[in-house]
């Protein structure tokens, strides 16, 4: 994990995210002390657990890209999840452990990555071995006894090289042997039975024989067959699910969804499976258990839970007790004004404004927008949020996707390779809109 400061960890959120200051340093604060926590001698370190957060704010306010951005910042496994997708244990749908091993799985990806890039070098210099091996076969054992037949061999084989080395060789046919993917099999399960999914699954992979079939494919794309063969060889399963194991109990961050919508009284008639009963699934998960999965036992001891929701209609106070006490740290979201609309379309790395721009110059057309325009853009995007549902920095996309429509559908066509929009061409497309208080509920 990098060795970021939490002032260098806000700084980088900045570069994407407006505002929302306190999310950003609760967040800087968690992941530091994840680094202290490794500096500790051992037997302190097993006791220091991790903080978790409860992101309070409406949709549309950073919560999400917050997180993710956090995760890709510190290159850890990072899961998604709506907790709405659960339910209690023994009811048809998804067990909240199944959560812990699904970040296993980003955990394993990411540790494979690594692992691929180490062996690299050397599947490509297998890679060449074999592709020569393809085009100059070796000499049978009765006509390696003379010399004069060994030298021309090799003297061949270094031409060939020389000539695969520099391009001249990449639509030559070879035939190459090329095994099929095996079609998963898919067990339908009930609830709580995932992981017997999941080793079953495993099970017959290794009893079915492996199909493979001859295939004459030109160098170029036998180049790649065979790096995936020999990257795959080269790498020590037993090493990556290790590690994996390792960064996903120590570094990985779940970002639990919705947690609004799990929260609220009790069921009064019958069970509350997805509700009541997926919060008390969810404590042992978020204080510290044991979860098995295909790659071994994974303790959940020193995850980070970064839950959010919006609250509008529960508070926290309204989830149990035991839940509450696992989440200490509460940060509040503000809504977006008119100035955070400005900022969004201007300050980020890949700002909205940019990315329609970037996407128009390849088809050769120059996108700008005038300080008035996007004073325009912020001032609709702002009124409508007030007047309609507030979604946030979302309304965003739904009115310029409205105002760059025609340029985007003629842009191929355009005479005029030019365009500019500013507060009158992004009035002149809205303002029919808008004027209908019905239709712009409708269409922005």
């Amino acid at each position: 994990m990098a060795d970021l400061t939490p002032r260098q960890i806000v700084q980088e959120l900045d570069r994407y995210i407006v505002g929302q200051d306190a999310a950003k340093r609760a967040v800087a604060v968690a992941i530091r002390n994840r680094w202290r926590r490794q500096q500790l001698p051992p037997d302190l370190r097993k006791d220091v657990t991790p903080k978790n957060i409860i992101m309070i704010g409406p949709t549309g306010v950073g919560k999400t890209e917050i997180a993710r951005r956090l995760a890709q910042l510190v290159g850890a496994p990072f899961l998604k999840i709506e907790a709405t997708k659960y339910t209690e244990v023994g009811y048809h749908g998804r067990d909240v452990e199944s959560m812990i091993r699904d970040l296993t799985e980003v955990a394993i990806g990411l540790v494979r990555a690594e692992q691929r890039k180490l062996v690299e070098t050397q599947a490509r210099e297998k890679v060449m071995e074999r592709l020569l091996d393809l085009l100059v076969p070796a000499p049978s054992a009765w006509e390696t006894d003379s010399d004069e037949e060994t030298e021309r061999h090799v003297r061949t084989r270094e031409k060939m090289r020389a000539r695969l080395e520099a391009g001249e060789l990449e639509e030559r046919n070879v035939e190459l042997n090329i095994e099929q993917k095996a079609v998963p099999v898919q067990i339908f399960s009930n609830m709580g039975m995932e992981q017997m999914d999941v080793d079953l699954q495993s099970m017959f992979e290794r009893i079915m024989p492996r199909q493979s079939q001859q295939r004459q494919i030109p160098i170029r794309e036998a180049r790649r067959v065979l790096q995936e063969q020999e990257t795959e060889a080269l790498i020590d399963r037993q090493v990556v699910t290790e590690k994996a194991v390792e960064l996903a109990e120590n570094q990985g961050i779940i970002f639990l969804d919705e947690l609004d919508k799990i929260c609220g009284p009790a069921s009064t008639h019958g069970p509350d499976v997805s509700r009541q009963g997926v919060q008390r699934d969810l404590l042992p998960v978020v204080e510290g258990t044991t979860v098995n999965t295909r790659y071994g036992p994974v303790r959940t001891d020193h995850i980070l839970f970064i839950a959010a929701g919006a609250f509008h209609v529960s508070k926290p106070s309204d989830l149990m007790p035991e839940l509450q006490g696992r989440f200490p740290i509460r940060v509040e979201l503000i809504d977006l004004n008119r100035d955070d609309f400005l900022r969004i379309l201007t300050e980020p790395r890949h700002s909205l404004t940019r990315q329609y721009a970037e996407l128009l110059a390849t088809e050769g057309v120059t996108l700008s927008f005038t300080p008035d325009g996007i004073e325009a853009l912020a001032d609709i995007a702002f009124e409508v949020n007030r007047t309609t549902q507030n979604i946030g920095a979302r309304r965003l996309h739904t009115i310029l996707e409205r105002v760059v429509e025609d340029v985007c559908y003629e842009a191929p066509d355009l005479s005029e390779k030019t365009v500019q929009i500013d507060g009158a061409y992004v009035r002149g497309r809205l303002s029919a809109i808008l004027q209908k208080e019905d239709l712009s509920r409708f269409i922005l």
